[in-house]
């Protein structure tokens, strides 16, 4: 199986910007800690982002999907819709965050999509479904981000 190239929807200036920081537009992960998690942006634009990352090396002690994990990814993939919304000179900060946990992942590649359900001048708000490998949502968020200019 090989991996699929990525589809984003990102401006060459947003891509630029941040090829000038060291994030490769190729794995497009949201910076340090979406790489060391592993996350992997497969689609994105300002209404659906989509991204995976790997259970194995994200466990908590039992050997589980570790909650903060799940949080980070989805934080990830909305911050970046949120960003892509907001255009060229401005920026997206998260300002809340609520995930709510079903069930737990303990291997594979979880996915996560993040769709959008408000989308304003100074706030964007994204709804994001992370799933298992066999498609089971094993946990809900919503992200609220502020739109901040450069």
């Amino acid at each position: 199986m090989t991996d699929a190239a990525p589809v984003l929807n990102v401006p060459q200036d947003v891509l630029d910007h941040f090829a000038k920081l060291g994030v490769s537009p190729e794995t497009f992960s949201g910076g340090l800690l979406g790489e060391k998690l592993g996350i992997r942006i497969v689609e994105a634009s300002p209404d659906r982002v989509v991204g995976t990352m790997p259970v194995e090396g994200n466990q908590q002690p039992y050997g589980l999907l570790h909650g903060g994990a799940s949080a980070a990814l989805a934080e990830t993939l909305g911050s970046i819709g949120a960003m892509l919304h907001a255009g060229p000179g401005r920026y997206a900060v998260g300002v809340d965050l609520n995930a709510t946990h079903h069930r737990s992942a303990t291997s594979g590649l979880v996915t996560a999509v993040a769709t959008a359900v408000f989308k304003g001048r100074t706030a964007a708000t994204y709804e994001i479904a992370v799933t298992d490998d066999t498609g089971k949502r094993i946990t809900s968020c919503r992200l609220t981000c502020m739109l901040r200019d450069v």
